[in-house]
């Protein structure tokens, strides 16, 4: 049985090759966005995932005080847009610290506003999820921020996938099956 001093040991091992493992860690790439129009944000996050299928919850890892958590806390609902392998330049838009506020942040992007969210929903994505706000949880040095899914739609194409610190357009291929022994 493990018990919570052992989880508290301390590791020795090298913090490098440990974040070198980590970026093993392959991860489709979302923007979050909220509204409406008057007070829209949008970010990029790379750990979009689910949670539980009853009820349909979705979790995104932000981190530590992000605006963007604090926003859809406030608005009480958000939208996830899950990016095509087209759409890198809207991830790198959205990452950028130094992108302008609100509306501006979504020039010359075609988007249309969700009617339940009013939250920007990114045209050419391939599935947006539209979330009621259900809570935020400190993580370490992260945040999670917890989605009630109240409408999800999907699209065809390939997605966008964080991997090794970059951007990759993936294309999916069966895992082949083991030989039966």
């Amino acid at each position: 049985m493990t018990t919570a001093t052992d989880v508290r040991r301390p590791v020795r091992q090298d913090p490098a090759e440990r974040r070198r493992a980590l970026y093993h860690l392959a991860s489709p790439v979302s923007v979050l966005t909220t509204g409406p129009e008057e007070r829209m944000h949008g970010t990029t996050a790379s750990t979009v995932t689910l949670v539980s299928r009853e009820p349909l919850l979705v979790g995104v890892v932000l981190r530590a005080g992000s605006s963007f958590a604090r926003l859809a806390a406030a608005e009480g609902r958000f939208a996830i847009n899950v990016l095509g392998g087209d759409q890198a330049d809207v991830a790198r838009r959205f990452a950028d610290s130094a992108r302008p506020d609100g509306d501006a942040a979504f020039t010359g992007l075609a988007w249309t506003a969700d009617r339940y969210a009013h939250a920007p929903l990114i045209a050419g994505a391939l599935a947006h999820y539209v979330c009621r706000f259900h809570s935020a949880h400190a993580a370490g040095d992260s945040e999670l921020l917890l989605g009630h899914v109240v409408r999800a739609t999907a699209d065809e194409g390939l997605p966008l996938f964080s991997y090794a610190g970059g951007l990759y357009a993936g294309s999916l291929r069966p895992a082949k099956e083991a030989a039966a022994s």
